[in-house]
């Protein structure tokens, strides 16, 4: 019998990694169950962006760059591939140049972000499109992981180094603190959090139904290996994507530019269209994104979603092969009411963990270990 703590965390995705991880930590005895024989889900269909430009200055980019400081340590320790890169949000017209020199003006004393001239801005990356280019912002804190090789390399990190027992393939059927059960089976813990979407819904569903948390379906591509290890550099965005995350909310321009693109881009943003790229350590190129809401979804992915999301991407980037190679979706939750994530205690020594929305990269690692934290303090 031990004397330490013990945990029992369900789903082995980012956010169950990063519970897992935060735990361990402080001493506690750790098993995952996962209801798959690996994490398939949200955690590994993504950019593998951690993206502290995203998240509002105050406590949302402090949770970011904690986030980003984990990743690197675990990348480092456990010689996970990652490339420090930064971002480039490129502009064309200038509206976009005005909302990025106002980001600068009023983050370049505590971001690492600059203005960058075209000039500049073809330095950091030789795949911006030249034409009509009128300047870039630079950011230098992105990170980029595979996202589908390094969470499962984070969960045998986590078992090494720290002794977290994962039950793969085994799904959770039932709680009732302290025990857990899958089929004729049962395991017990002091504490118990629940980690995963789906077993949030299916093992409280009168809660789920309760929360302000809907679904996100976001369609993504992947473009071949770039010939004779061509790098982009940096990842790079359109404009879209300033309207689209918080961060760039501190532009007072903002508000105008949003107006345009309603008027030149209204398909777009009916289906939640912006667009970035990253690139992984063999060279092929990870594009998207759209995003739907709802709590099912039509299991085909939409074409000409696809089609918008390349053209507008060729507006500016040129990359040496357009060749795709992949096609996929996502579906992660999102919270309804503006909140940044949900949780919450469903039943005396049970926490539910969830709600991320599209930022489970960028901030999992951080969120668990302040809440893990804040609780021991």
């Amino acid at each position: 019998m031990s004397d330490k703590r013990s945990a029992i965390i369900i789903g082995a995705g980012i956010v169950g990694l990063a519970t897992a991880r935060a735990l361990a930590l402080r001493g506690y005895q750790v098993t995952v169950f996962e209801r798959n024989e690996r994490a398939v889900g949200a955690s590994i269909r993504n950019f593998g962006m951690i993206w502290p430009i995203g998240q509002a200055t105050g406590p949302m980019y402090e949770r970011a760059m904690l986030s980003r400081s984990i990743w690197k340590t675990i990348c480092t320790e456990a010689n996970i591939w990652h490339n420090e890169v930064g971002s480039l949000h490129l502009a064309y017209h200038d509206d976009e140049l005005q909302v990025i020199q106002e980001y600068v003006e009023a983050n370049h004393t505590f971001r690492d972000c600059a203005i960058l001239t075209p000039a500049q801005a073809l330095e950091k990356s030789p795949a911006v499109n030249q034409s009509g280019l009128k300047g870039a912002l630079w950011s230098g804190e992105e990170m980029i992981i595979e996202s589908r090789e390094a969470v499962g390399q984070v969960a045998q990190y986590l078992a090494d180094k720290f002794g977290v027992e994962f039950h793969w393939n085994t799904a959770i059927s039932e709680i009732e603190h302290p025990k857990v059960t899958a089929g004729n089976q049962s395991w017990q813990a002091d504490e118990i959090f629940v980690c995963s979407g789906a077993d949030f819904e299916t093992l409280y569903p009168e809660l789920f139904s309760q929360t302000a948390i809907t679904k996100c379906k976001l369609q993504m591509m992947r473009l071949v290996s770039q010939p004779d290890e061509w790098r982009i550099g940096p990842s790079l965005c359109g404009g879209l994507s300033m309207i689209h995350y918080p961060g760039f909310q501190v532009a007072q321009s903002l508000p105008a530019l949003r107006k345009r693109y309603e008027e030149q881009y209204p398909t777009q943003l009916k289906w939640g269209i912006h667009v970035m790229v990253s690139q992984n350590h063999t060279g092929e190129l990870t594009i998207g994104d759209s995003h739907e809401y709802g709590l099912v979804f039509d299991p085909f992915d939409k074409a000409f979603i696809n089609t918008m999301i390349t053209d507008y991407l060729k507006t500016f980037a040129s990359f040496k092969d357009w060749q795709l190679l992949q096609s996929w979706h996502g579906i992660l939750p999102r919270m309804t009411n503006g909140a940044t994530e949900f949780i919450t205690e469903a039943e005396p020594g049970v926490t539910i963990i969830n709600g991320l929305g599209g930022n489970g990269m960028t901030l999992s690692l951080g969120l668990c270990e302040q809440f893990i934290a804040g609780r021991e303090a």
